[in-house]
């Protein structure tokens, strides 16, 4: 566990100076000591401290090591992508199966699908916002616990219209999971790691992809659970009870680990910063953490503080206030030059790619149904995917003629499993290339190869076909989203960090819910619209990121 509470402070051995009397008022030295009963920053006589280190930020990472710290943080970090994924995921694979007992048509579907995309456009802003006020370790622990109460709730839930709130509030909550957690661990790597580990860490979405698929296979068709007395508590639901648990699991880990120190340093936390940059080098090297050589930190800009008088004048303001208060700035500032840009295009590219990456992931299960029952109708005969749904929909077990049927046939699942196991080399690609090839290449090369892919899913003609091009869709959109989630967290500095990424978030569900609703209304009626439509949007947004500064092997702003 590393420690975060500064404690009884230690004397330096050696004299503090103000900053006026060392550097003179220009001075940007800011000192992690600072000595309370000075007004103004105070900083270490270097003449007198001859072994203590100057050091930014970048630095200062640098010299606490590499090593056990980290890798927990990306443990605990990956299970929080990890079950973010499983939890959007999950829903694709309870469609299928909850379609008699909550009277499902495939419009009801879509909006299922995208009510939880809803409820993270709302959190995500939210969360976001809060966790550039208050710090972002808190804020993750509280939307763990939210989010997995809400799962279980959903998964009690009787009726479509109980299920629809509780999805949403699921959503709600996970909606600040994403742009917090990627912060969060963006803050922790040097800039020589930070594209490979952010890289790592995108892999977790392929693991909960993976996980979800392997559960749902064994636990939906098994037909556990029953009916008592009226109350239904069968196997899909018993499956999203599961779907709770890394959540739990997660909020208790988060204890584990310190506030992010770019977050302390960037609210004047200086003490507690360097706290934990002990706390880390301890853990990575053995040493002792007094060892630890910074003692001052160089600030490249200014802090964001007010005047003095004004900070007096608003002391009396209650923490909610406050709060309040920096999320409306937080927000004006993101929609200013010169981070107007960033802004503008990363909600685009993240709009385009999700419209592509959840519009056609969430229904990949869908598709294979249908696939399904068409080669078990029809004796393996071949036909495209209008074809097929033509078929389901007018004659099959989704018209209006035809008794409910919500048994799934394991060959759905398997290919399911296949799909989202495709992704695992092109993770593996991305976490030995990123920093070598660059966040922008890794992006316009997963956008244009998944247009193709979604452009060629109109002229497959049989199950075979189909999986195929669902996998090497799966495998480069998977690789699109770690530069992707790379690029965008590194483009906003430290102090607009989470909000910048969150309101990207934000354009990243309402893609997610303009990609189910429009696809499953064109899917039945137009079918050929949603696949070239998807491959315009993913290759257009791509080219987007040309507009933005590069930041591979750049420090964080």
């Amino acid at each position: 566990m590393i420690e975060t509470d500064p404690g009884p402070k230690k004397p330096h051995n050696c004299d503090v100076k103000t900053e006026h009397q060392i550097n003179g008022p220009s001075s940007k030295t800011i000192d992690l000591g600072v000595v309370p009963s000075l007004k103004t920053p105070a900083k270490l006589d270097p003449e007198k401290c001859p072994n203590s280190e100057k050091a930014d930020f970048e630095r200062a990472i640098e010299l606490t090591g590499y090593g056990r710290f980290h890798y927990l943080l990306l443990a605990v970090c990956g299970l929080v992508s990890t079950s973010e994924e499983m939890d959007v995921i999950s829903m694709s694979f309870i469609l299928p199966s909850a379609q008699c007992d909550l009277e499902l048509t495939t419009q009801t579907k879509g909006w299922l699908n995208s009510i939880i995309f809803i409820g993270m456009m709302v959190g995500a802003y939210a969360w976001g916002s809060v966790a550039d006020s208050l710090g972002r370790k808190r804020v993750l622990i509280a939307i763990s616990i939210i989010n997995a109460l809400a799962i279980v709730a959903s998964s009690f839930s009787q009726n479509y219209e109980l299920f629809m709130f509780f999805r949403f509030m699921n959503g709600a909550a996970l909606g600040g999971s994403g742009p917090v957690i990627w912060s969060y661990f963006a803050e922790f790597q040097p800039k020589k790691k930070r594209g490979a580990m952010l890289s790592f860490m995108a892999a977790f979405w392929t693991l909960g992809n993976l996980f979800v698929a392997g559960l749902a296979w064994v636990i939906i068709p098994s037909e556990i659970g029953g009916v008592t007395g009226g109350f239904v508590y069968n196997s899909w639901r018993i499956f999203l009870l599961v779907m709770s648990l890394p959540s739990f699991l997660v909020a208790a880990l988060l204890f584990l680990l310190p506030e992010s120190p770019k977050f302390l340093i960037s609210t004047g936390r200086h003490e507690e910063a360097l706290e934990v940059f002990r706390g880390i080098y301890m853990m990575n090297t053995g040493r002792d953490k007094d060892q630890y050589p910074v003692k001052q930190i160089l600030v490249d800009e200014p802090l964001h503080t007010k005047p003095e008088k004004q900070i007096e004048a608003k002391e009396p303001k209650s923490k909610l206030r406050r709060m309040m208060s920096d999320i409306v700035e937080h927000s004006k500032q993101l929609f200013v030059p010169p981070i107007l840009k960033f802004t503008t295009i990363s909600i685009t590219i993240n709009f385009t790619f999700h419209i592509g990456y959840y519009g056609l992931m969430m229904w990949f299960p869908e598709m294979f149904n249908r696939f399904d029952e068409w080669s078990r109708t029809h004796d393996n005969a071949e036909a495209d995917i209008c074809q097929v749904t033509a078929y389901v929909t007018q004659f099959g077990t989704h018209s209006a003629e035809a008794r409910c049927d919500s048994h799934i046939h394991s060959d759905v699942f398997m290919e399911s499993l296949i799909t989202v196991a495709a992704a695992i080399p092109s993770n593996i690609f991305a976490v030995l290339g990123m920093d070598r090839l660059g966040r922008k290449f890794f992006l316009v090369f997963a956008t244009f190869s998944a247009g193709l892919c979604s452009a060629a899913m109109y002229f497959v003609y049989n199950k075979t076909n189909n999986l195929i091009v669902s996998a090497i869709f799966s495998s480069v959109i998977s690789c699109g989203n770690a530069s992707l989630d790379c690029l965008i967290t590194e483009v906003f500095p430290t102090n607009l960090r989470a909000t910048g990424v969150a309101v990207s978030m934000v354009a990243a569900r309402l893609g997610g819910i303009i990609g189910n609703v429009v696809i499953a209304a064109l899917l039945d009626q137009y079918c050929p619209a949603p696949t070239f439509i998807v491959a315009v949007l993913l290759a257009g947004g791509g080219l987007m990121c040309l507009f933005l500064p590069n930041t591979t092997r750049q420090a964080l702003q």
